[in-house]
């Protein structure tokens, strides 16, 4: 057959999904930015809470399409999910464009029903703090962020 079904991330969904992780930022204090994109890494959704640092936008927009690009969240690991030390790492991440894969935690994919729809970004907080924040944007939808 030369097509699949598919699922999308809806308005309502990406709403659903900012409201939980705005409300986990608060909670710890921080002024965080959180990024959704859909499956393609094209931006949905995007706000930066009152007092975040200009550059968490562009942080937070590369974990999500990276996120959404590796379906895998981001870390210092490859593509393929390999150990890389700093060189390799940074040398991966002008290969395909600061804009499209980082090695920064806090980005994750988004799965629903083994589909992947999309990934999410934060920056704003440590590594940690910015993981819970987008693990509570998906529990939100009842996503995970991987595919099983």
């Amino acid at each position: 057959m030369p097509t699949t079904p598919s699922l999308n991330l809806t308005s309502a969904g990406c709403k659903s999904m900012m409201a939980a992780a705005i409300g986990k930022a608060e909670e710890f204090g921080i002024a965080a930015t959180v990024a959704i994109v859909d499956a393609g890494g094209h931006m949905l959704l995007l706000e930066r809470m009152d007092g975040g640092r200009f550059h968490t936008v562009h942080s937070s927009t590369v974990k999500a399409v990276c996120a959404a690009s590796n379906r895998r969240p981001t870390t210092t690991k490859g593509a393929q999910g390999q150990d890389l030390d700093m060189l390799h790492a940074i040398g991966l991440s002008l290969a395909a464009g600061p804009e499209r894969w980082t090695a920064l935690a806090g980005g994750f994919p988004v799965f629903v029903g083994g589909h992947s729809i999309g990934g999410i970004g934060v920056s704003g907080g440590d590594w940690q703090q910015d993981a819970a924040i987008s693990e509570a944007a998906l529990s939100a939808i009842g996503a995970t962020s991987t595919e099983g």
